[in-house]
């Protein structure tokens, strides 16, 4: 492909960004390159690899083809200079932390992150000298009032997980360099995808995402992306993934991923499509008592969101007019909708966060992030909608 691509179309970017071409073969579907490592020429030239003076391949726990290739294939739907492919969303959270923070330093973060993130701040980064202070970060004044001297890192999720908490990235950038310039901000865009938002057109310094999600699609894989400038993506690679985490993704999982994200567009067309028709259905329920969902004009979020997402994302989140045990009692008995804990497959999934994804949550850390015990969180999947809303419109009724 042309050296422009990144001056082509989201559609034509997620196709032909990174092509991989072998002389002499050139096949269109670039294959599986199942191999730990790569053979060199001679001594010198493997000599020169490792040194950093001869760009190619060594061993797969530092490059391989595929991977590499969905790597630079994220990048370029972010707009980011650089892209690193990790085994895993927790695997790119921790890479990205443990790369660009050391002991001594401070983050400030929103109270409503994805659960494991969460208890990684709260629980393991103290072990390192890193402290986090989480607050409310879709009001913006809450993160500037706690930055210290030593905050090195501003980290926040919008839409959030799972209450959809939408934060102005734009304003947050801009209050944030104001505050101090060396803050590194990242967020993690797995909600709303590089297709619905652009955070590093907004001026975020690092983005992160679970590929398990909506960029692979398909619920056969576990990944996770950084995007970034090469500065950062090379000390996230050579520190982080080659040294700490070791959050290797593989090939063959790479070439899953780069076969989903051919189609993540038109996927994402389909899922906000469906999630605004089942939204809109749940907000006139009677037994509903609030929906959350960045597309409803009655959501707090929504004109911030409307401002920088293309659509308003397929999560929603909602609480019944019910206890606890009658809400996991609906959760059960739905069919279509499967209860399990992921989001972004075809399949449309329910779960329960207070007893699953945010089950590290004490009880007053649920309440500050505003995460109830009747919340019920729904990826939107690619069923018709009608059914969908037809599985919830039974299963209401016996509420």
């Amino acid at each position: 492909m042309t050296t422009d691509i990144n001056k082509k179309g989201f559609a034509t970017r997620q196709i032909h960004a990174s092509d991989v071409r072998i002389p002499g073969i050139n096949p269109l579907a670039t294959p599986i390159f199942a191999t730990s490592t790569f053979v060199f020429d001679d001594c010198a030239q493997g000599a020169a690899r490792f040194a950093g003076k001869e760009a190619g391949y060594i061993y797969s726990r530092m490059g391989n083809p595929n991977v590499n290739q969905v790597a630079a294939k994220v990048a370029a739907l972010e707009g980011a200079e650089a892209g690193l492919a990790l085994g895993s969303g927790m695997g790119a959270v921790a890479t990205a932390l443990l790369s660009l923070l050391e002991q001594g330093d401070h983050i400030v973060a929103d109270s409503a992150l994805y659960g494991a993130t969460f208890t990684l701040m709260r629980d393991a980064l103290p072990n390192f000298g890193i402290e986090t202070t989480f607050v409310d970060a879709s009001h913006i004044d809450n993160v500037i009032a706690a930055i210290k001297p030593e905050t090195r890192m501003v980290y926040f999720e919008t839409p959030a997980n799972p209450n959809l908490k939408v934060t102005d990235i734009a304003e947050m950038v801009k209050r944030v360099r104001e505050k101090d310039p060396l803050i590194i901000v990242v967020i993690d865009n797995t909600f709303a995808t590089p297709y619905l938002q652009q955070p590093i057109a907004l001026g975020v310094d690092v983005v992160i995402h679970s590929g398990t999600k909506y960029l692979n699609g398909h619920g056969d894989v576990i990944s996770g992306f950084i995007a970034s400038s090469d500065v950062i993506i090379d000390r996230c690679r050579n520190i982080g993934l080659k040294m700490v985490t070791g959050a290797v993704l593989g090939a063959f999982e790479a070439f899953l991923i780069n076969r989903g994200l051919k189609t993540l567009d038109i996927r994402m067309e389909k899922h906000c499509k469906n999630a605004m028709q089942v939204a809109e259905w749940l907000e006139k329920h009677p037994k509903v008592r609030k929906v959350y969902y960045p597309g409803l004009k009655s959501f707090e979020g929504y004109e911030v969101a409307k401002k920088q997402m293309k659509l308003p994302g397929a999560i929603i989140s909602f609480e019944l007019e019910a206890s606890k045990e009658v809400t996991e009692k609906f959760v059960n008995s739905l069919e279509l909708i499967t209860l399990a804990v992921s989001l972004g497959d075809a399949e449309s999934l329910v779960e329960h966060p207070a007893s699953m994804t945010h089950a590290g949550y004490t009880k007053a850390d649920l309440e500050d992030a505003g995460i109830s015990e009747s919340l019920i969180r729904i990826s939107v999947g690619l069923e018709d909608a009608e059914d969908i809303i037809a599985d919830l419109e039974k299963h209401l009724a016996a509420v």
